[in-house]
């Protein structure tokens, strides 16, 4: 299958055939990396990589795997960049697509950055890959799908519980329960998401989730009550997410930033911790995509666990970059 010169801003948009044959590359580069094999599939290709936010594990994971391809990634911020003067993503599309062989983008600004990294790949014949926006965050669920496979080998039938949680650091995106919820039913798992009301997913975004769903003999559930949402689970997921989707139309006003504060604190109960774990079946994995805010979306006890695989899925942020840049950019 050639996947070269494809665009990734959400798996939705891709065939489970083409997800599948990326992860079975993902796997084969994996097993030759830690067997010591060097190859440069990528010798003096280029990509560009633009950082609205800041990342640890993106950043690291895209830029060690383009060295590793024998390549090279230029870490751009919008102030290194006359984005930061207003050039418009036609312009810096089109520059950046003469310059190089790839182009990645993590811009997170509700409303604000799925659009930006589209009008980015309309103007430019390069892969564009989103390393996270508003809406979704396929760099991430790829990455954890690889780590559910790896630990589960038939992953059809388990209950992915996509808890909700605490959390004070910042109003997070909504991009990675949502693009959970699209992905984990097109391949056989049961997702059940538990939040307070005030903190729902996109409407939209629902809509197509439940009909994946349907489509691939699976299940979508959602629920207000964490202890149902936790019970009987094979995989939970504590993530906060602001509450953007709360909101008809959100705008970045002092008002509704208020609004979403007043939300968050009746929940401070909403965390993953040994009592609310132990609903969910002996030995269940639990999975974070990091940064975690321990003591607030899940305790130290419960992260730090036998059962916790986190690491694991951290370290496949590598090898599922490592894959994505292999097939796209090759």
């Amino acid at each position: 299958m050639d996947l070269i010169g494809k665009d990734l801003i959400t798996f939705q948009d891709w065939t489970k055939k083409e997800i599948e044959y990326l992860l079975d590359s993902t796997v084969d580069l994996k097993k030759r990396f830690k067997d010591g094999e060097i190859f440069e599939y990528l010798k003096h290709k280029t990509l560009f990589m633009i950082f609205f936010e800041q990342s640890t594990r993106t950043r690291n994971s895209m830029e060690a795997a383009m060295t590793q391809l024998g390549g090279h990634a230029h870490d751009l911020t919008k102030d290194k960049m006359q984005i930061s003067h207003g050039e418009t993503p036609k312009d810096t599309g089109n520059v950046l697509a003469r310059m190089g062989e790839g182009i990645a983008i993590r811009n997170c600004f509700h409303e604000l950055g799925n659009e930006y990294i589209r009008d980015i790949a309309r103007y430019s014949d390069v892969p564009m890959i989103s390393m996270q926006d508003d809406i979704y965050h396929p760099l991430q669920v790829i990455a954890d799908y690889l780590t559910i496979k790896e630990h589960f080998p038939k992953p059809q039938k388990l209950k992915v519980t996509i808890l909700w949680a605490y959390a004070t650091s910042h109003a997070k995106p909504l991009s990675v329960p949502q693009s959970q919820v699209l992905f984990f039913p097109r391949f056989g798992m049961d997702v059940t998401v538990g939040m307070p009301k005030e903190f729902p997913l996109q409407d939209d975004i629902v809509k197509q989730a439940k009909k994946n769903a349907a489509e691939n003999g699976t299940t979508l559930t959602f629920t207000h009550d964490k202890e149902e949402a936790v019970k009987d689970a094979d995989i939970v997921i504590p993530k906060n997410w602001g509450g953007f989707g709360y909101f008809d139309k959100w705008e970045d006003t002092d008002e509704n930033k208020a609004i979403m504060k007043q939300n968050l604190e009746k929940h401070p109960d909403w965390i993953l911790d040994q009592k609310l774990y132990s609903l969910a079946k002996k030995d269940a994995k639990i999975m974070h995509a990091l940064p975690a805010d321990r003591g607030k979306e899940v305790t130290d006890e419960v992260l730090d666990s036998p059962n916790s695989i986190i690491y694991d899925e951290a370290e496949n942020r590598l090898h599922t970059a490592r894959g994505l840049l292999k097939e796209l950019m090759g």
